[in-house]
């Protein structure tokens, strides 16, 4: 049976949510600043987690996976951002939003799991 990554699926389809929604963001609302920063961080989670997955070591994983955690959380400021000067649907953003804080919750048992054992070593 082959074993499915939930994390790296995740990502990936969340990376495909957020640039539908910078085409949104510039196509319907104009909006060419923030949209280009939310597309960064965005796409940035799932390239990092795939990464990730050939890191040279535990240590290396940990970090890399940190940095997945610190662009999944600028990626929820940037959609808190935009539904707050109401440039996202209600919809959309609670979606958004539950999908990343899935993914943070994810990324920070990870990073804990990964910590707990470098530190019993």
């Amino acid at each position: 049976m082959k074993h499915k990554n939930v994390l790296k699926s995740k990502s990936f389809f969340f990376a495909i949510q957020i640039w539908h929604l910078y085409h949104y963001l510039v196509n319907e609302r104009k909006e060419f600043i923030l949209s280009k920063q939310i597309l960064r961080s965005g796409t940035a989670v799932g390239a990092i987690i795939r990464e990730a997955e050939h890191a040279e070591s535990k240590l290396d994983f940990k970090h890399k996976m940190s940095i997945a955690q610190k662009e999944i959380n600028e990626t929820i400021y940037w959609l808190e951002l935009l539904n707050e000067i109401d440039y996202l649907e209600e919809v959309r953003y609670v979606k958004l939003m539950s999908e990343s804080n899935e993914i943070l919750r994810i990324i920070t048992k990870i990073i804990l799991t990964v910590k707990h054992n470098l530190t019993i070593r």
